[in-house]
């Protein structure tokens, strides 16, 4: 009787694939007491909300560490779950144990309202008869979305074009000055501020008193001051009022196109500009000729994107101007009709068109960056 040894290598192998069912309850175990945990914090952080028991600070820093501690946790059990299943059925799901609880998240969140979004969009203002396409209709032919969709088309041709042309200039010309990292940070100092503070500040900036007044407006003092006549300028000045808006979106996006374009410009090779200086090319030439092909991708990439800003705008109107005078816009609309006016059909379906107006945008983005393997 003839016997055959098994190798050292391949046994360890077969052991490691075979399933150990003692770690495997202890893991399971492990796992259902963090999910009692999890269950238990926030039956606990929403009794405390309601009773108003404990200071806001405090509610806060226990949501943190119950938030944190739990999605570590999660994690964790997860995988050591995974880890006691055999070989083949471990290899399949343990990807899904780090891609799997983003993907709820982004179902709950995302998928799912958006699909309620829809549904409630065929539906009256109580959400309770069905109307079929008829906030659709009103959508699309009321006066007041028509200004709105007027509007957004401003924002996206003069809005986007602004910042796409100031960043690249500024990219340029300060890749070449002697105080680049100075000229850039304030540049960019304005992505620091959010839209709503921006809005605040540039309301400052076009500020209207009446004639004889004082003027704090930095526009309307500079106005004054070379002998000219105060202007409302966001409420009178029609239709300019949208471009003086516009202009807090160039102002504050630039940045982010400069930084883009900046560091696109310096991966070109030197000694390609270069040979085009020895060859007799003008700056002017090197950038249209050379700059410009070369850094193409990253033109459109950033175009798309800042576009998308544009569609969605809603906080510097707002704040503004609250979507009167002619400046109302999409974002704006909706949420006037479903906060203000309370009709949840009409807002839902602006939603949507918002929504679908967006999408193909995000779209060719996406396809942009996976050809420029940044996914």
């Amino acid at each position: 009787m003839q016997t055959t040894d098994v190798p050292p290598r391949r046994a360890a192998a077969a052991s490691s694939e075979a399933m150990n069912p003692g770690r495997l309850v202890v893991a399971l175990v492990l796992f259902a007491l963090l999910l009692a945990f999890l269950w238990g914090g926030f039956v606990f952080l929403r009794d405390v909300q309601r009773a108003n028991a404990l200071p806001k600070l405090a509610t806060a820093l226990i949501a943190i560490v119950w938030g944190v501690a739990g999605a570590a946790g999660t994690f964790f059990t997860m995988n050591m779950v995974v880890e006691q299943l055999p070989g083949g059925l471990r290899r399949v799901l343990l990807p899904f144990v780090f891609v799997g609880p983003a993907v709820l998240i982004l179902v709950w969140f995302l998928a799912l309202p958006t699909l309620r979004t829809l549904w409630l969009s065929f539906f009256d203002a109580q959400s309770r008869d069905f109307v079929g396409l008829s906030n659709y209709v009103a959508v699309f032919t009321e006066r007041t979305m028509l200004t709105a969709f007027r509007n957004n088309i401003l924002w996206m041709i003069f809005g986007t074009a602004g910042c796409v042309i100031a960043g690249l200039l500024v990219a340029v010309l300060a890749d070449r000055s002697n105080f680049e990292t100075v000229a850039k940070a304030l540049v960019f100092l304005p992505m620091a501020i959010s839209f709503v503070g921006a809005g605040v500040i540039w309301r400052f900036v076009y500020y209207y008193a009446a004639p004889g007044q004082v003027q704090i407006g930095l526009l309307n003092a500079l106005v004054t001051t070379f002998g000219g006549d105060p202007q409302a300028w966001t409420t009178l000045v029609q239709p300019w009022n949208n471009f003086f808006l516009i202009l807090i979106l160039v102002w504050m996006q630039t940045g982010f196109a400069m930084v883009i374009f900046s560091a696109a410009i310096k991966s070109i090779p030197e000694d390609i500009i270069e040979a085009a200086r020895v060859d007799g090319a003008s700056e002017v030439g090197i950038f249209f000729r050379i700059m410009l092909p070369f850094i193409q991708g990253t033109i459109v990439t950033t175009t798309t994107t800042i576009l998308i800003f544009a569609l969605k705008i809603f906080d510097v109107v707002i704040v503004m101007t609250g979507g009167q005078y002619g400046t109302n816009v999409i974002a704006v609309e909706f949420y006037r009709q479903l906060f203000t006016a309370g009709d949840n059909g009409r807002g839902a379906a602006i939603a949507i068109v918002l929504l679908l107006a967006v999408t193909p945008v995000m779209v060719y983005n996406l396809r942009q960056l996976n050809r420029q393997e940044v996914f």
